[in-house]
């Protein structure tokens, strides 16, 4: 969307002049504040905050829309932490646990053709007897068996653990998986910044200060990483535009964030007992809202396994660029909460035809936004 084209949409949305001021801030390239954000959710409909958010996609990355072909390994879902939004999580000896070895993780790439995959993303629960030298084990088998595959893998609060349990400084722990083979880190256990929320949904997890902390630690490593945000659930607009800040203002300083990725509360089968999911016009407020605010982040990306297809395909339309990757049926964390698709899995050609059906230019790119191919 243009700058005259936003300029129409405004005239023919009837909103403030406190809006319209923060429209021609957006549209003048300079940086809105907490409390424009704030505005924005409080007041701003989806179609203005839509137009907006379409403009600054447009400024950052024309009409491109990224995806890669991907696999997720979760080594676990035995987790030390009792996180009440989470459906994944379980304790040694229930029956739903699991606890996969190297050589069952192996076997989950090399049953896959070489040419089918280009990163492999590895996240799973916090598991109390594991530590850095089986998660150093496995990166480096991955890549004796796949040298040229990329790893994305571990969140802040499971690189945490592995510095607690060692007694090893986060840097050196850092060092080590790096040197083993890691290239990139998922944005996951962020959750929401608030520590008063965190009390209540995540009481044992990483601390936020700790969280931003590590991501800085990586950053300065040579670690380009993800980073997320958890939102439907108790937090309020206040604490969604907090979060925001804190990841641009870290942004600021390390310029490491890849991208941004919003994450939907799944109310099934977890503790937290919110009744109602927010609705699917709320989901692309947020993502067009978090658009317009991170002016420093290059890129916003859709997690369809969350979503659903159609929806992520709708948030297109929201600012965002990124469409994740292909999956293959490789991952539990959502189908556990209750998301449609239990069986999350995109063709190449499936995910290239969602994004050339809103008239956008789908293009392969690696774990690092480097360009593989143009369809």
């Amino acid at each position: 969307m243009t700058h005259d084209d936003v300029l129409l949409a405004l005239n023919e949305t009837a909103v403030s002049q406190e809006l319209q001021t923060i429209a021609h801030k957006v549209l003048q390239n300079q940086r809105i504040t907490t409390q424009d954000c704030l505005l924005l959710y409080e007041q701003g409909e989806l179609a203005f905050v839509g137009a907006l958010a379409d403009f600054v996609r447009f400024q950052k990355n024309e009409n491109i829309v990224f995806f890669n072909k991907n696999i997720h390994i979760e080594p676990t879902n035995i987790c030390i932490h009792n996180c009440t939004f989470c459906s994944y999580s379980k304790k040694k000896g229930d029956p739903l646990c699991w606890e996969m070895s190297i050589d069952e993780m192996l076997a989950i790439i090399t049953k896959i053709p070489e040419h089918a995959i280009t990163e492999v993303h590895i996240v799973g629960g916090v598991h109390p007897d594991r530590g850095i030298d089986f998660y150093c084990d496995l990166l480096t088998a991955i890549k004796n068996i796949r040298p040229s595959i990329q790893i994305k893998a571990f969140t802040a609060v499971e690189i945490d653990f592995m510095a607690k349990k060692s007694g090893f400084f986060v840097s050196e722990i850092l060092q080590k998986l790096k040197d083993a083979g890691l290239q990139t880190m998922p944005g996951g256990g962020a959750e929401i910044f608030d520590e008063s929320l965190r009390k209540i949904i995540c009481p044992t997890k990483t601390s936020s200060e700790r969280w931003l902390k590590i991501h800085e630690t990586a950053h300065k490593t040579g670690i380009p990483t993800n980073a997320t945000m958890l939102y439907g659930h108790i937090e309020k607009f206040e604490h969604r535009v907090d979060h925001l800040n804190r990841l641009r203002n870290l942004q600021d300083k390390t310029n490491g964030f890849q991208a941004f990725i919003p994450l939907k509360y799944k109310k099934e089968n977890n503790y937290l007992g919110i009744e109602h999911e927010v609705p699917w016009s709320e989901d692309l407020r947020n993502f067009a809202i978090s658009r317009i605010f991170l002016d420093n982040f290059k890129n916003i990306k859709a997690y369809w396994p969350m979503l659903g297809k159609e929806l992520s395909q709708m948030t297109l339309e929201f600012g965002v660029n990124d469409f994740d990757g292909t999956i293959n049926d490789s991952t539990k964390i959502y189908s556990m909460a209750g998301a449609e698709d239990t069986h999350p899995t995109l063709t190449e050609e499936q995910m290239v035809a969602l994004i050339h059906a809103v008239g956008r230019k789908a293009i392969e790119r690696d774990s690092v936004y480097n360009i593989i191919q143009t369809h």
